[in-house]
């Protein structure tokens, strides 16, 4: 199922193994259960039709193969040790489809279990982003910009941790909350991200992604509300957003940030992001979600692309560059000094991204470097690095983009 169907799946898919790991406890095991499920539902809704509950669907097909995995393990430990459970998994009972609800903060509760001080913060950010975000190995492993077999290590040593742990499915206290949060928070970004400007595939957007980390984040906001983090997270989600209906054009081309029409830019997000952020600024400490919601606080109130704000948010980027040693945030701040202070000037920034393994060999940073030899005239010189970003995106969109600007160069 590529179309509608799957992204239905994606979108229920946390809900669902919230609601299984809620009833039956065991992580794991829910998980597989609901894998089956999912490709139960691939299978069956394009011959069937799409169920009238479709969660409900999901969960009880994954709680019937479950109680099928329980009673199977019962019967053969009956049948090796002979002795008869305190428990018998005949009395383990399905829910018919009408029962199988899932409570409203069933995610929510999911994403601080997968995120619980147990785990390591890589290995719990890598569990979240495929519980709860719906990511498969080869996505998680490209936000991370480490090898896919790395990823799926630390993605199983991660399960086998929360299973020895015993970790409840329960809203952990206030203390626990707090620790986890930094980590919460992060997948929450990296989640919204893939659902924002997906990184495979051939769709730009995964807007039920994008939008279920919206969801999350207003979700943890009611839980913290005076989280300044919190609040500059989703900010940031609802400020950049607010742009979706504009990045794409009739045909799902992209359309970049200077070139949209900004009058499709949804004006009550931007409200909202705004105040969010004018608040959090007032209460105190500012951190790194803070200022990136800042950022595109500035883009967002500029009326036309020529009245943006370019030494306010290379100020920003400065300050964010402080806070954090992040190669992304760096280049970013190259393409902000470019457009406050000349090309010349964010080339020489890219130098040092150069001899960062992080990001040497990442498509965008030859596409920074084309767009800004680009601006300063240099064509015949950035068109191998089109080139280059091209070959190695694995967006299609992303790759048609990049090859329309490499062929409207070669025919000016």
């Amino acid at each position: 199922m590529r179309t509608a169907g799957e992204h239905l799946l994606r979108e229920l898919a946390p809900q669902v193994l919230g609601a299984v790991v809620r009833r039956y406890g065991d992580f794991g095991a829910a998980e597989d259960a609901v894998q089956e499920a999912l490709t139960a539902a691939a299978l069956q809704w394009p011959r069937t039709g799409v169920p009238e509950n479709p969660r409900a669907w999901l969960i009880q097909v994954a709680a019937r193969k479950l109680t099928d995995q329980i009673r199977s393990e019962s019967a053969r430990r009956r049948r090796e040790t002979k002795i008869v459970l305190e428990t018998p998994p005949e009395e383990t009972v399905v829910p018919p489809p009408d029962e199988a609800s899932v409570e409203e903060d069933d995610a929510l509760v999911l994403l601080f279990m997968c995120c619980h001080p147990a785990l390591t913060r890589p290995s719990a950010i890598a569990l979240t982003l495929r519980a709860v975000g719906g990511l498969n190995t080869t996505e998680i492993a490209s936000a991370f910009l480490v090898p896919e077999a790395t990823m799926a290590q630390r993605i199983s040593r991660a399960k086998q941790s929360i299973k020895s742990s015993g970790v409840g499915f329960v809203m952990p206290p206030h203390e626990e909350r707090n620790a986890s949060l930094g980590a919460v928070l992060h997948v929450l970004y990296l989640i919204f991200n893939e659902g924002y400007a997906t990184s495979s595939g051939p769709a730009h957007q995964r807007v039920a992604l994008s939008s279920e980390a919206i969801r999350l984040a207003r979700a943890a906001h009611e839980l913290l509300p005076d989280s300044g983090e919190v609040s500059g997270l989703l900010a940031l989600m609802l400020l950049t957003d607010a742009r979706r209906a504009a990045r794409t054009g009739p045909n799902g081309e992209i359309v970049p940030l200077d070139e949209q029409d900004r009058s499709l830019w949804n004006k009550e997000a931007i409200a909202e992001g705004v105040r969010l952020v004018t608040d959090a600024m007032t209460r105190g400490a500012v951190g790194s979600y803070l200022l990136q919601a800042a950022i595109a606080a500035v883009h967002d109130e500029a009326a036309r692309a020529e009245d943006t704000d370019w030494p306010q948010i290379v100020a920003l980027y400065s300050v964010l560059l402080r806070m954090s040693d992040n190669p992304m945030v760096a280049l970013n701040q190259a393409v902000a000094v470019a457009m406050a202070q000349g090309p010349a000037e964010g080339l020489a920034l890219l130098e040092k991204l150069d001899r960062d393994l992080r990001i040497k060999d990442h498509y965008r940073l030859d596409a920074v470097r084309a767009h800004l030899l680009e601006r300063s005239g240099r064509i015949t010189a950035a068109l191998p690095f089109y080139e280059a970003a091209a070959a190695k995106t694995a967006s299609i969109p992303e790759r048609d983009y990049l090859l329309l600007k490499i062929a409207r160069l070669r025919a000016e």
